[in-house]
């Protein structure tokens, strides 16, 4: 393999700005698909048909402007997949009471042997009053936050 900064432009293999197209024949049918992979990445952020080419046998060879497009595509899955585990793993939600408004977070941290999260709790000035560590499966709602904060921030059973 040759070095991740090495520039490559090929018919169906381009290395360039931290990523990699190549065009791979598609097993699901006839024709030719793309992939797209991120420099250090194992498995491809993005893989999608691919073009004929003029004899409709090969494929249409990558250029520079398709490239810039793959990229594009392929950065934007990477930033909604990112955005779409940080949904998973943070959430938060806004509780007022009598006596002030808070802000209740839970923040799982996927640890494969020993899964856990923070739940924490700060004032509207965003001061943190409080932070324990709790089951990852923990689940955050208005009943449960209230009841934490009446029960003064202590570990919830």
């Amino acid at each position: 393999m040759p070095d991740e900064d090495q520039v490559i432009r090929e018919a169906r293999l381009w290395r360039d700005k931290g990523w990699t197209a190549r065009v791979i024949k598609n097993d699901d049918d006839e024709g030719w698909a793309v992939a797209m992979i991120k420099d250090g990445e194992p498995e491809p952020a993005l893989v999608g048909p691919w073009t004929m080419g003029r004899d409709k046998k090969n494929p249409k060879p990558l250029d520079a402007n398709a490239f810039g497009t793959l990229v594009k595509t392929a950065s934007e899955v990477i930033r909604r997949h990112e955005q779409q585990l940080h949904a998973q793993l943070h959430k938060n939600l806004m509780v007022a009471t009598v006596e002030a408004d808070f802000k209740i977070m839970l923040d799982i941290v996927p640890d494969e042997d020993d899964p856990y999260a923070w739940l924490s709790a700060q004032d509207a000035n965003n001061v943190e009053l409080a932070k324990v560590r709790v089951r990852p499966d923990y689940k955050l709602n208005q009943q449960n936050a209230r009841a934490w904060i009446a029960d003064d921030f202590r570990k919830p059973e």
